[in-house]
């Protein structure tokens, strides 16, 4: 596959917009406008550029989860002002894909600490590749990169919260993670779960379409009929927008596993739309054949 080396900006675009080519226009930052809506106690999600941010504020400070893009900062603290006063003391990565870091040089320097799986801190200091994307991206500045690492969880007890942090392994990538805000009942589950379109998963980077419904099992079997899910794209949801989720990941997989074994090539399986029915409720960012490519680039792989 040949490694392409974008110009910075359109990187960017791509992993956050995926459907914009390599020769589309950088974004336009001022345009795009950071929105705040409650969920559930103090936790509130900004949505904007990138992944959607979790917040949650109190006499403690304010605690992030994820921080989108440096060129939103200004934006982003505003937003994060309106909600509630005090500094933003920690910020809480679900990954280490830019549309959910890079904005963590800027509240670094002004006095957050990052925290972050392991593997985020490893990935983030070299180049890396998406293999989907076929692109190349080079490594974060220093004061982008966590300074607090765990390996399976970890739990931080801010605001009369308890923010539990869950490593979820080899699903969206081999680096995510989970926050749970065990009394307000909110999970933020990062790119674990898209529940607006059909999801980036980093094949390249360690994911997979099978740890992917693997993950929702497992947020499933967290999440109650009242619990409020925000995921890394799209609006906030529910458990039954989960389960959805879940049911269209199994549906795809089965159907380009099937396309597999009768010996279709890419090129086939992508045209024989097998998402065609499931296209009016998933179709956003990442175009049907994009998925369909990645679900076939995963499972080929993988035969034995």
């Amino acid at each position: 596959m040949r490694a392409v080396r974008m110009e910075t900006s359109r990187v960017f675009v791509l992993l956050a917009g995926l459907t914009l080519p390599a020769t589309g226009h950088a974004q336009d930052w001022a345009k795009i406008e950071v929105k705040s809506q409650p969920v559930a106690g103090s936790v509130h999600m900004l949505t904007g550029g990138g992944g959607n941010i979790g917040v949650l504020v109190g006499s403690d400070g304010v605690l992030l989860v994820d921080s989108q893009f440096a060129e939103l900062h200004d934006k982003i603290a505003a937003a994060v002002g309106a909600i509630g006063t005090g500094p933003v003391r920690f910020v809480l990565n679900t990954n280490w894909h830019y549309d959910h870091v890079r904005g963590n040089e800027l509240f670094h320097k002004s006095g957050a600490v990052i925290v972050a799986h392991g593997n985020c801190q490893a990935r983030m200091v070299r180049e890396q590749f998406h293999e989907v994307l076929d692109v190349k991206i080079g490594p974060y500045a220093p004061a982008a990169l966590p300074e607090i690492t765990f390996t399976d969880s970890l739990v931080l007890h801010v605001n009369g919260e308890d923010v539990e942090a869950l490593h979820i392994a080899n699903a969206h990538s081999d680096a995510d993670v989970l926050y749970v805000f065990r009394k307000a009942n909110v999970i933020q589950t990062g790119d674990l779960f898209f529940s607006g379109g059909y999801p980036y998963i980093d094949i390249g980077n360690g994911g997979s379409v099978a740890g992917m419904i693997a993950a929702a099992d497992r947020i499933l079997a967290m999440a109650g009929a009242d619990t409020k899910l925000i995921p890394g794209h799209g609006p906030l949801a529910g458990r039954q927008r989960l389960q959805e989720y879940r049911a269209m990941l199994v549906a795809v997989r089965d159907r380009v596993a099937a396309l597999i074994k009768r010996g279709r090539p890419l090129d086939q399986a992508v045209a024989a739309k097998p998402t065609a029915d499931l296209d009016a409720a998933w179709s956003g960012a990442m175009s049907p054949e994009q998925f369909v490519k990645l679900v076939f680039m995963d499972l080929s792989r993988r035969e034995p």
